[in-house]
């Protein structure tokens, strides 16, 4: 079955649809300068960034002064490294279980998902959302760090705060088996799949696959060019979702992020010629999120 969203955006069933989106967007200054460089100067066409970061002022600060910005709000529950931590805007209260023994977002979503009562993940993360909005971001959409909010307990208010803001919220179409990967089973999944379709028939987008380039292990350039092109050479007809998470190589980001070799190489992917004209040359329909969003409220 075709995607509905191909034919409001005017492409047709058989078109490879693709947002190359950039995460982790005011995580710090590395992320911050890597999108400022990306910006119009590659095939990316999205980013998010998360709120409760040092660098979040600093990113919404760029992105006013850029006409053509499409950044969302990447909703934060999580804080994952060593050296450096953040937590809740709207509370400092222990007992919403959003918080670890040090007072900070848990490091993993598991946790997260454990503990966190759902009221106050619903006001934390309209908390942020408000932030951003607040600080002048016309924001396109929001999602998910680490995929937190991508759970049963937490999955219907994060997409009913996508419709009450106007914005898609990133959601995937899963089957049974994908959700397993994810430990969610059973009635849990069937329940997934069926809010899945009814939110699709609400109006908001949902998209057919996801892809990343991995944080895992290390890559030289060739090598990720070509985990890049394989993506791309393999990917069906509908709409796609290509995440990355850019850094410029600074003594900052090695010194917060055990993985920023991949985030430097993610970086140095998007900022090459080589990458441009592989891109262009397999012939997938480039979109950002505000497109999504213009055609989900229209």
């Amino acid at each position: 079955m075709s995607n509905p969203i191909l034919k409001k955006l005017g492409f047709s069933d058989n078109d490879r649809v693709v947002v190359f989106h950039a995460d982790d967007i005011g995580m710090c200054h590395a992320s911050v300068a890597a999108y400022a460089d990306l910006w119009g100067n590659s095939p990316l066409s999205s980013a998010a960034t998360m709120v409760p970061c040092a660098w979040f002022p600093e990113t919404a600060r760029l992105v006013r002064d850029q006409a053509d910005a499409d950044m969302g709000v990447h909703l934060t529950l999580t804080s994952e490294w060593d050296g450096m931590r953040w937590g809740a805007i709207s509370t400092g209260d222990m007992a919403t279980g959003l918080f670890d023994a040090e007072g900070y977002f848990y490091r993993d979503s598991a946790s997260v998902q454990e503990h966190a009562n759902v009221e106050a993940v619903k006001v934390e993360l309209r908390a942020q959302i408000e932030r951003a909005k607040a600080a002048g971001i016309d924001f396109t959409h929001i999602d998910s760090h680490m995929g937190s909010i991508l759970h049963p307990r937490y999955l219907s208010l994060y997409v009913e705060l996508g419709f009450a803001f106007g914005v898609p919220a990133m959601v995937v179409r899963q089957t049974v088996e994908q959700l397993g990967w994810w430990g969610i089973e059973g009635k849990s999944a069937e329940k997934i799949i069926q809010y899945t379709q009814q939110i699709e028939q609400r109006g908001m987008p949902v998209f057919d696959e996801i892809h990343g380039m991995p944080l895992e292990g290390h890559f030289e350039d060739d090598e990720r060019l070509a985990y890049a092109n394989d993506i791309l050479d393999t990917i069906p007809a509908g709409l796609h979702y290509f995440i990355i998470h850019p850094s410029i190589d600074t003594p900052e980001i090695r010194a917060i992020a055990p993985d920023w070799r991949a985030r430097v190489g993610d970086y140095r992917l998007f900022m090459s010629e080589e990458w441009r004209k592989a891109v262009e040359a397999r012939g997938v329909r480039v979109i950002g999120m505000k497109a999504l969003r213009d055609k989900m409220n229209n």
